[in-house]
């Protein structure tokens, strides 16, 4: 009796937090999704902000979360309280304050440990991620306390679980990735109590799977990537599960894997609760220009009772399908395209965008109150070499060529027509724009870009209300709540990854409203290292050199770390640290100090 007594307070409190939940998405007070809702279209219904008073936005508050590394996460706000994640890190502080609540940092149990991590989960009270090391962990989201890990990816094999899960109906949703490095992707369902796996569903076929036949070459689907490294969105009407799945490998010999390699660069549909496959749609078969699909599809009802997907990827279009006949509606480039030849050659061929350009893990968001679909872009180009046939290496990188960025890298922002793909307004930024976009009720479009510029635009038309310089790249989450009535604003500022094409800066969450009445407050929620030596180096070349160049320091082909050694002594390998060529980022010395340069050249001479 007692045991069915506390099991039935425990079903009536899970229950009542359920129904707080349910009440914040209808009113719109609270931002409790990667996307806001799980449909991926990042709308809030919040009117206070509007184009009369978008000028007058202003600071109230901003707390530095973590020491140098990548801020690419997504914020949660709930009750509150922001949630936001680093590789290593998870914090929780006040919506209105920045005072900190906890921090909950997750000691690697591998030796490999990668650096980026798109953000969290929120189900039941429980904050739900995953680590540098390839584990998914359950947080308590009052107290930071963990309840629960599990192991769910190989580092050895390369998988990591950088991606930004999806919490639903008590069931939590994962993707691995780590297509580079010739991995197998997969995406998985676990009980968001326990943690137990509960399906499984993976991206490349093989043997009689649906889709192997794809593989001209079988044996190359075993390692053929396919990894997920960004959100995904869920249907709730028809219980369908929309995920963005990335790019073969390896990334540029196509001949070495003949076909069209499915499920890469596609979005796949399947039944969120047996992961049973659906349906598909393909956008980039056959590819070798890295043209994933990292950001969560957008799942909308345009006239005429249709329902629609919105695709946006690293080809540089936002594609739309109908759902109902998977037929193409339009495909529309929102960034630069050009010199797209069939195959890359050993000369060396310009492409534009792919690898890091098109549309990143932030994707469309969708203005319901002008019909647009907004999504930002990055503008880059690259010199692609075919080289020697590849060679698979368990956790080692590989791409069967080298790339080069060459010329300009700037950004968009450009709305769409989300019935026609007809462009309705654009505005060409800076830098690149890969934080999350966020449209209002009240006429205005949040977002960034990695200069550190955050953005206001008039829906409508694109004008710029606002520009304010946040003091570091945005390449996270913009987002915006109701606290008592008031509207804020919170985003992701300060980036050091491979997306660092602008200014960097230390990972910090800015808040934001409406005629601040006091003077801005800063806080530091960063601890200052314990180590040194080569400890302290191991520690900063995962934080901040692993998203880059790789955890063995052979990511970039033409720039390896790991015979380091061979080409320079460690005086010289210090003095390029600090005065580093681009597209290499200066760290020194507003990041890292003359001891972290040490230990870090030390690291890569002894240790890598």
């Amino acid at each position: 009796m007692k045991n069915l007594l506390t099991l039935s307070l425990a079903i009536l409190g899970s229950a009542i937090w359920s129904g707080a939940q349910a009440q914040a998405t209808v009113s719109g007070l609270d931002w409790l999704n990667f996307n806001n809702g799980l449909d991926g279209q990042r709308y809030s219904s919040l009117r206070e902000i509007t184009t009369q008073n978008a000028r007058q936005l202003g600071e109230v508050c901003r707390v530095q979360i973590d020491g140098p590394t990548a801020f690419h996460a997504g914020l949660i706000v709930d009750d509150g309280v922001i949630y936001a994640t680093t590789g290593r890190r998870t914090v929780a502080v006040d919506a209105v304050t920045c005072d900190v609540k906890w921090t909950h940092d997750w000691p690697p149990e591998e030796a490999r440990c990668g650096g980026t991590n798109r953000g969290a989960a929120l189900l039941n009270g429980r904050l739900f991620r995953g680590t540098c090391d390839g584990r998914r962990i359950a947080l308590d989201a009052r107290s930071g306390t963990l309840l629960w890990q599990n192991v769910i990816a190989s580092p050895v094999l390369g998988e990591s679980t950088s991606a930004a899960p999806l919490a639903w109906q008590n069931l939590v949703f994962m993707g691995t990735a780590g297509s580079e490095l010739g991995v197998r992707g997969r995406v998985m369902a676990y009980d968001a109590v326990t943690g137990h796996e509960l399906w499984r569903f993976h991206t490349i076929p093989l043997g009689d799977e649906i889709g192997a036949e794809t593989w001209s070459r079988p044996e190359t689907a075993k390692t053929g990537g396919g990894g997920i490294w960004g959100s995904m969105s869920v249907d709730l009407t028809t219980g369908e599960l929309f995920v963005p799945v990335g790019n073969p490998w390896p990334d540029i010999d196509v001949g070495y894997r003949p076909g069209e390699n499915l499920f890469t660069n596609s979005v796949v549909v399947l039944d969120a609760f047996t992961g049973k496959l659906k349906w598909w749609y393909q956008v980039s078969p056959g590819d070798w220009k890295d043209m994933d699909i990292a950001a969560a599809p957008v799942l909308y009802r345009a006239a005429r009772a249709r329902d629609l997907v919105a695709i946006a990827g690293k080809d540089g279009y936002v594609t739309v399908v109908d759902r109902d006949t998977r037929q193409l509606v339009f495909r529309t480039a929102v960034t630069t395209i050009a010199d797209m030849p069939a195959r890359p050659s050993r000369e060396g061929t310009r492409i534009c965008p792919g690898f890091a350009g098109g549309v990143e893990w932030n994707g469309p968001a969708l203005d319901r109150l002008n019909g647009n679909l907004i999504t930002g872009a990055v503008d880059i180009c690259f010199l692609v070499t075919l080289q020697d046939k590849p060679f698979y290496e368990p956790g080692q990188l590989d791409y069967g060529g080298l790339v080069e960025p060459v010329g300009p890298i700037t950004g968009w922002v450009t709305a769409l027509d989300s019935e026609t793909g007809a462009i309705r307004w654009q505005y060409h930024a800076e830098k690149p724009v890969i934080a999350g976009v966020t449209p209002t009720a009240g006429g205005v479009t949040f977002t960034g870009d990695l200069a550190g510029n955050f953005l206001v635009f008039d829906s409508a038309n694109g004008r710029v209300l606002h520009q304010v310089d946040v003091g570091g790249a945005m390449a996270g989450g913009v987002v915006t709540y109701d606290i008592a009535g008031k509207q804020y604003v919170a985003l992701a500022a300060g980036n050091i990854s491979r997306n660092a094409f602008g200014d960097v800066g230390l990972p910090s969450i800015v808040v934001m409203t409406l005629n601040p009445t006091v003077p801005a407050r800063k806080l530091d929620a960063t601890v200052a290292p314990t180590t040194s030596g080569l400890a302290n180096g191991r520690r900063l070349y995962t934080q901040v050199c692993a998203s880059c160049h790789g955890a063995h320091g052979d990511f970039i082909a033409n720039r390896t770390l790991s015979d380091l050694p061979n080409r320079m002594d460690l005086p010289a390998a210090i003095t390029a640290i600090k005065d580093p060529k681009a597209p290499m980022p200066k760290l020194y010395p507003d990041l890292l100090d003359e001891q972290g340069i040490a230990d870090l050249a030390r690291y890569l001479f002894e240790e890598l």
